[in-house]
């Protein structure tokens, strides 16, 4: 939840003037010094020039060939394979911990999937859902953003545990338990003391087509659906289009990894 380099400027050197070719057979220029004459290896300078007098011409060529490959693959398995998020806040304490890394299916939307209830996902801002403005960041950042590893500084994304989708309808009514197509679920995986509905009831809602009701597991401290859904204009449905994935493994802390599976009382629902 969710909450995204700088590349080295070129050492300073002149380029070399343009002239005409030599004939075939000349020898040196004139002042060209020893050594000189059409068997010189060319002059080497910056970053590439250093490379292969360490490794030589081949090794160098490899060795770039290797980065480029690598930096290709992590950028292919970010776009459209899994990326990690971290936990902006505390909005979904209970299962996920402010500062908690989660690696995020981003192939199974881009396939087609639809989210499903109970599913934990990231999805982009429908719209007033975040205030304030975005960190600029900083070149670790924006390094590990470029490699899937952490999100940029100015993505504006969310996680929350979907409720219910389109067609289906929610009760959220104080001191009763949340209901989908008037099932009581039992939210075990809810933070201790939370309570389903109270601090934003909103009734019953009927979820349009091609939309999500999504709700933190934190419920006192989740400006989620039911938050939006009073205060914001837009609304509290999150479009399907917005959803970016779906969390599947809390991957940081190591001593805390664990899969992110769809709580049971949704099977109930059918």
């Amino acid at each position: 939840m969710t909450t995204a380099a700088t590349e080295s400027a070129p050492e300073p050197g002149a380029e070399p003037e343009a002239g005409p070719a030599p004939e075939p057979g000349a020898g040196p220029a004139p002042g060209a010094g020893p050594g000189a004459g059409p068997d010189s290896a060319p002059g080497t300078g910056g970053r590439a020039g250093r490379l292969r007098r360490v490794f030589g011409p081949s090794r160098a060529r490899t060795l770039l060939g290797c980065v480029a490959s690598a930096l290709l693959l992590s950028l292919l398995v970010k776009t459209f394979l899994v990326q990690v998020f971290v936990i902006p806040s505390g909005s979904m304490m209970g299962t996920l911990q402010k500062g908690d890394r989660v690696a995020v299916d981003k192939f199974s939307p881009w396939l087609g999937e639809r989210p499903h209830r109970g599913e934990v996902v990231v999805f982009r801002d429908p719209g007033g859902w975040l205030s304030g403005p975005t960190g600029s960041g900083n070149v670790v950042q924006g390094v590990l953003s470029h490699l899937g590893l952490m999100p940029a500084a100015d993505e504006k994304d969310l996680i929350k545990r979907v409720i219910a989708v389109g067609g289906d309808t929610v009760e959220c009514n104080a001191g009763q338990p949340l209901k989908v197509n008037g099932t009581a679920l039992d939210e075990p995986y809810l933070y201790p003391g939370a309570t389903p509905c109270d601090d934003f009831p909103v009734g019953t809602v009927e979820v349009p087509a091609g939309f999500l009701w999504v709700m933190g597991d934190h419920r006192n401290d989740s400006q989620d659906s039911r938050f939006q859904y009073l205060h914001n204009p837009g609304g509290g449905f999150v479009p399907v289009d917005d959803v970016i994935g779906r969390a599947r493994v809390l991957v940081w802390p190591v001593g805390r990894w664990t899969t992110l599976p769809v709580p049971p009382t949704f099977d109930r629902l059918g």
